[in-house]
């Protein structure tokens, strides 16, 4: 993604030498004009940065989703994980976070915790475009106490395909399990799998914490007896155009209906669907067909299912032989608190409201067979159901807010609005194309008065 630099070497005044302006006369003779105004040369320099910056900003976003353009939470504060638990670098809860991860490594995360709230940590790793990985490689990301005893794990891979793209794994530790009860510290095992023929190259992480609180009021401790596991119809109608960011932090926001993006081979789109109490979501994404090449690539089409703790919850795949294909989403249960207590992920990963993130992926060997692309996606989403109340926390969340589904997230799944630096892109060429047709228009005026003026 580019970037407009704003320092003093932007733009500047290229010399002081006034110069002296001659106008003829019909008569005859010369004479000399007055120069256009200090403040009318001003706003001519603004309306060139603004225009420029709304060019910039309004260019195909065909570096959004494109192989190793993974994009980041602005807000990531920069950690070096350690080779030792007794150095590793405390963690906060409600902080997003930036490392990276060499081949062969095993990095520990510092954490302290209290006694009552669950907290959850997801581990993004982002390999850059073009290394070599095998269907084996990944992540595994375990939490332990400072005795060393495991709370949970959990891997994550590239799968079939051995397509570079960024991929999530989580741990967590609930109070309400044996394992790892109590306060103090603990610490986030980050180990990177490596199979003997991958590229040595190191991989960018983002590390997310998240912490729930406990429930005002003690609930019932075991999963509903009961829920529609039928898969309902694919949403149809008219797709509506919805290009996807570039990470989580900048995920696209959707409801429901159906959602048309493009995507390149390598490349991986983030969208993000708000999820109430008590609603159900659905999902299935269709990989349009290719008019040129042949062949077959395995696992071309993936999506992947993350909830708002970027844990995961349910991944798809197809296939690809040039004609259209489509990845459907397990049958997922309402979402309830009480879900927490099944035990398969598709399940018990519906536990929180909020935004859910929906990830695609084509791989990156499409491009052998069908070409550069870009190939269309389209998305068809449900979120069925009455929402109503929240268990009823006792506290807040850290990040505030999680669990929750606003006003403004209702909004923004109307409008497209995403986050991070998607959003701000688009604010900035919003504002770019309305300012700088104000002052186009004012200084034309402005420019009209000056040359009348000077005629008298």
């Amino acid at each position: 993604m580019g970037h407009v630099r704003s320092n003093d070497e932007g733009w500047r005044v290229m010399g002081r030498r006034r110069t002296a302006w001659w106008r003829t006369r019909a008569q005859g003779g010369r004479t000399p004009v007055r120069p256009v105004s200090a403040a009318v040369r001003r706003v001519g320099v603004v309306v060139a940065v603004l225009c420029a910056t709304a060019a910039l900003a309004g260019q195909p976003a065909g570096a959004v989703g494109a192989p190793g353009s993974y994009g980041y939470d602005k807000g990531d504060r920069a950690v070096s994980g350690a080779t030792a638990a007794a150095d590793a670098v405390g963690l906060n809860s409600g902080g997003t976070y930036r490392s990276s991860l060499p081949k062969g490594a095993s990095l520990y995360y510092g954490l302290t915790l209290d006694d009552v709230s669950d907290v959850y940590v997801s581990v993004t790793a982002v390999p850059p475009a073009g290394t070599t990985v095998a269907a084996t490689d990944g992540i595994r990301v375990s939490l332990q106490n400072a005795a060393g005893t495991g709370c949970t794990h959990q891997s994550a891979g590239f799968g079939a395909s051995r397509s570079p793209h960024p991929v999530a794994a989580w741990a967590a530790r609930e109070t309400g399990r044996a394992l790892c009860k109590g306060g103090g510290q603990y610490y986030v095992l980050v180990e990177r799998v490596d199979a003997s023929g991958s590229s040595s190259d190191t991989w960018g992480l983002e590390l997310t914490v998240v912490s729930e609180p406990p429930l005002a009021r003690a609930g019932t401790s075991g999963a509903p007896q009961a829920w529609n596991s039928t898969s309902p119809e694919p949403v149809t109608g008219e797709a509506r155009s919805r290009a996807g960011g570039s990470g989580f932090a900048g995920a696209v926001a959707v409801g429901q209906g159906v959602w048309r993006g493009d995507i390149a081979p390598g490349g991986t789109l983030f969208y993000k669907v708000p999820v109430d109490w008590g609603q159900q979501l659905s999902v299935t994404a269709d990989l349009g067909a290719s008019d040129a090449g042949s062949g077959y690539v395995s696992r071309a089409l993936d999506l992947a299912l993350y909830n708002p703790v970027r844990a995961s919850v349910d991944e798809a795949g197809v296939g690809y032989q040039g004609s259209p294909r489509s990845a459907a989403l397990e049958a997922l249960p309402p979402v309830e608190y009480r879900n927490r207590y099944f035990v398969i992920d598709h399940e018990s990963g519906m536990r929180f409201a909020g935004s859910y993130y929906l990830v695609v992926h084509l791989a990156a060997q499409v491009a052998d067979d069908f070409g550069q692309g870009p190939f269309p996606v389209t998305l068809r989403v449900r979120v069925a159901g009455t929402a109503h109340g929240g268990p009823g926390y006792e506290g807040q969340s850290e990040p505030r807010n999680v669990f929750d589904v606003t006003a403004q997230d209702r909004a923004a799944a109307v409008t497209g609005s995403g986050g991070g630096g998607d959003t701000a892109m688009k604010v900035l060429a919003v504002a770019g194309i309305g300012a700088g047709s104000v002052l186009l228009a004012t200084l034309g005026a402005w420019t009209v008065t000056a040359r009348r003026r000077a005629t008298t």
